[in-house]
């Protein structure tokens, strides 16, 4: 059964970068390798991966990444700190 997995990267000016992919590994590689220099990490390297999570259908991920990228910093922190309970605290903050 194929994969997909939702990403979180640590760029090096401090921004994050959440992307979907069917392989984490490549897709960490060309990050990190700057194969496109239009990409928004290309001038932020080096990058951590900091946040990985698996999905058995692109749609849900696809979904969850696009939520992801409606957060602020502080929610995406508390997910990458495997905080699952301070979100439903952090979605009633102002944003």
């Amino acid at each position: 059964m194929k994969q997909y997995h939702v990403y979180i990267l640590l760029c090096a000016d401090g921004s994050y970068y959440t992307g979907v992919t069917n392989d984490i590994d490549r897709r960490f590689i060309e990050h990190t390798d700057g194969l496109n220099k239009d990409c928004y990490t290309f001038k932020r390297r080096p990058l951590k991966l900091v946040f990985a999570e698996p999905f058995p259908d692109i749609n849900q991920a696809i979904a969850f990444e696009k939520q992801i990228k409606g957060w602020r910093r502080a929610k995406k922190e508390a997910l990458i700190n495997g905080d699952w309970g301070a979100l439903p605290i952090l979605s009633k903050t102002a944003k």
